[in-house]
């Protein structure tokens, strides 16, 4: 692109075409509407943006469990889970039909909070659970193992705030966000899925990205577990 297109952006206070926001945007890793606050009046954005919301649950726990398996079933190309241990989802779903997706070809992020990491241990505080937390993430680990070593499938730990847990099947995807003192169960679900035009499903996806960018990743799970401190 045209340096001189670039500069009338900033000097000019000019708006680019679509398609050269959405591309500058995920080049800096921000929202288009951080380098352009005006869009987030266009209409059209802002109708695709509610349109991407199929369904609202007032907790995690009224979120039916065929809908979780049917997001990991039917994903052909990404799963992506961020959590600090989403210790539900490998009870209520074989981890080998997780297995059995990645073998086909989808590629599975599994992204879990460090259980040694700060976050984790305030977590737990925040929800009046000790070690509780970080307890769940070590079990989690373990329902995990067994799948590890299939192709297409990598699992990393993180050590940052959540302010939601992200569980992505293709275009779909479910949020549920965190409120201080409550456990995830207790707190709401967004049922998103991704349309042309929306922001919602971009701004979770992006989010997840960066966390993934910083976590490290789990090459043996017993070596993580025997590390986990008490």
């Amino acid at each position: 692109m045209d340096y001189k297109t670039v500069e009338r952006w900033i000097t000019a206070n000019r708006v680019p075409h679509r398609s050269h926001r959405e591309a500058t945007a995920k080049l800096l890793g921000v929202d288009e509407t951080y380098l352009w606050p005006s869009v987030a009046d266009d209409t059209r954005a802002a109708a695709s943006s509610r349109a991407e919301l199929v369904d609202f649950f007032a907790s995690r726990s009224a979120v039916p469990p065929e809908l979780w398996r049917s997001l990991i079933d039917s994903a052909e190309t990404s799963i992506d889970v961020l959590a600090f241990a989403g210790q539900f989802l490998p009870e209520i779903h074989d981890v080998y039909r997780i297995a059995k997706r990645a073998a086909e070809g989808c590629r599975v992020r599994l992204l879990l909070g460090d259980p040694n990491g700060t976050a984790v241990r305030e977590r737990g505080e925040e929800e009046g659970v000790g070690l509780g937390v970080a307890h769940r993430v070590v079990l989690t680990m373990r329902y995990y193992a067994p799948i590890l070593d299939s192709g297409n499938i990598e699992l990393r730990l993180h050590d940052r705030t959540l302010y939601a847990s992200i569980y992505r099947g293709d275009e779909m995807m479910l949020v549920n966000a965190h409120t201080y003192g409550a456990a995830a169960a207790q707190n709401p679900v967004l049922q998103l899925r991704q349309l042309p035009g929306g922001r919602v499903f971009d701004h979770y996806l992006r989010s997840f990205d960066r966390v993934w960018a910083n976590a490290t990743a789990v090459n043996n799970i017993d070596d993580v577990i025997s590390q986990f401190k008490e």
